[in-house]
């Protein structure tokens, strides 16, 4: 009877132990296909942003393809090749007493054991490794034990008068990094036709060296960072707390614990509009635009109802440039007249598109370099010159403060191009313009900021006087002096510290629409 229990329980013990090789070989394949795709379209990224992104892409206007390459690659290829290998080993086995297999000397048996078992370990240490460098694991890590915290440096925004506020128009350029005006790298300058329309000569100012703050790198990021003011963390930052701040949860709000530009400027009057030819739904930008303050975003599907032609469509993404230019030029015609009439300001946000990689040529754009990526992007700062110069025309510009910024570096992925140019390039910097109606041109913007000090700078430039020129983790361009005790002034190390910082009570405050501030 012992004798049976023991055979049983052997038996047991192999049909496991068979299966969590199998499991250890699909998560290695999984992690490794994961890596590498990350890696081809991607580049190197954060957890947070891996967190982030990860549930709410969008098959449609969202990535397009993108989605079911990873669901074949990451989900389906490395099950299939477990399985395969599954098989082929049960076939194995049980060809072996026909064949005399059986009786194999013991030494061979246990070299093939040996190299079976360097295969499966070589897999999940490669895959596991590979993963865990792609997305930073190390630095997410060392992030949980930083004795810094966002909270104690975060500035609740305050508003000390709003008697000179003024219109506002704020442009991101996708992709929008000012080295690729650089014409002594690529074949021309690609901002040569937007530099043309913002010329400094006529009054337009930039902030030099204006920096991509650190673990920043995506377009929510850009948005976050610039009309919040604080890095953009998700739920890996509040896990121990049991925060619902994905956004693929199914919450009502984003950020909704802090204070963000779309809100100061509800509470102030102000009309909040958001046009972009992309799928709002994707990375929840609906559902932070809506949570801080905008009224109105029209987005692919509203460019399809109004009868968009489909060539004027990219099917990764959504609608072309010069149509969602085209577009503005309609929406702040509507919005000028009822400012006018009602004497509300209006704020009109808008994103581009057309230099997401992998770009699209579309029929409007002539390609006159050797890399069409250069052409796409100098089309594509072409319909925002003239979207300018539209305002110029019309006289907008008298009234409306203007603010145009890429929303973060280009992206430096295996697929993408000019790893040649900027790979080892160690100034790497985000294209930027300001107009200020009146504002006194002797008061030159700060040099090297980052995005968070985008978000007051975008205040004052509409009008408003902030207390201390301070709003998130950010100071103004225009202020005099950096607040003693402000994040700002902290020396570059333990700022990057602070940035990269879990900081979980704060973020999970933030997500759950608490007052993040207290």
């Amino acid at each position: 009877m012992s004798g049976r229990i023991f055979h049983v329980t052997r038996r047991v013990g192999v049909v496991v132990g068979r299966i969590l090789v199998y499991v250890l070989i699909w998560a290695g394949l999984a992690l490794l296909t994961a890596a590498v795709g990350i890696r081809f379209y991607w580049g190197e990224i954060t957890v947070g942003q891996m967190l982030l992104n990860l549930v709410s892409v969008e098959t449609d206007g969202g990535g397009g393809a993108l989605v079911w390459i990873g669901i074949l690659g990451i989900g389906v290829a490395p099950l299939l090749i477990t399985a395969g290998i599954a098989l082929w080993q049960y076939f194995r086995r049980r060809k072996r007493p026909r064949h005399g297999d059986g009786m194999r000397p013991r030494r061979s048996q246990w070299i093939m054991r040996t190299i079976s078992t360097a295969l499966v370990a070589a897999v999940v240490v490669g895959g596991t490794t590979a993963f865990a460098t792609t997305v930073d694991v190390r630095g997410y890590i060392e992030a949980g034990n930083s004795k810094y915290d966002v909270g104690d440096y975060y500035v609740e925004p305050t508003v000390t008068s709003d008697k000179h506020k003024r219109n506002l128009v704020l442009i991101y350029l996708e992709s929008g990094e000012a080295t690729l005006a650089n014409d002594q790298l690529f074949e021309k300058d690609a901002f040569a036709p937007l530099k043309e329309a913002t010329k400094a000569s006529d009054g337009w100012e930039s902030v030099d060296d204006f920096q991509q703050y650190t673990g920043g790198g995506w377009t929510m990021a850009g948005l976050a960072s610039t009309q919040c003011g604080v890095p953009l963390k998700g739920v890996g930052s509040s896990a121990d707390s049991g925060a619902a701040n994905d956004p693929g949860d199914d919450v009502d709000t984003y950020l909704g614990g802090l204070t963000c530009l779309g809100d100061v400027l509800d509470e102030h009057g102000y009309k909040n509009v958001f046009l972009g030819g992309a799928n709002a739904s994707f990375a929840a930008k609906d559902t932070f635009l809506s949570s801080h303050g905008y009224s109105e975003e029209k987005d692919l599907s509203d460019w399809r109802a109004a009868g968009e032609p489909e060539e004027n469509f990219r099917s990764d993404w959504g609608l072309s440039d010069e149509r969602l230019m085209a577009h503005a030029k309609d929406e702040i015609d509507a919005l000028h007249a009822e400012a006018e009439k009602t004497g509300q300001p209006f704020n009109l946000s808008m994103l581009t598109l057309d230099t997401h990689e992998p770009v699209h040529l579309f029929d409007y754009c002539n390609v006159d370099t050797q890399n069409e990526v250069t052409s796409v992007f100098s089309c594509s700062m072409t319909q925002v010159a003239g979207f300018v110069d539209y305002m110029k025309e019309k006289g907008y510009l008298d009234d409306t403060a203007v603010v145009i910024m890429g929303d973060h570096l280009k992206h430096m992925s295996a697929g993408d191009a000019f790893h040649e140019q900027l790979d080892n390039n160690d100034n790497r910097t985000i294209f930027n313009r300001i107009w200020i109606p009146g504002e006194d041109k002797n008061n030159k913007p700060r040099p090297r900021m980052d995005q968070l000090s985008m978000y007051p700078t975008i205040l004052e430039a509409a009008g408003l006087t902030l207390e201390d020129h301070e709003a998130g983790l950010g100071v103004s361009a225009y202020a005099s002096k950096i607040p003693d005790g402000s994040a700002q002034a902290m020396e570059p190390d333990p700022y990057t510290e602070l940035l990269d910082s879990r900081s979980s009570q704060f973020y999970s405050e933030a997500w759950a629409g608490g007052d993040a501030a207290q």
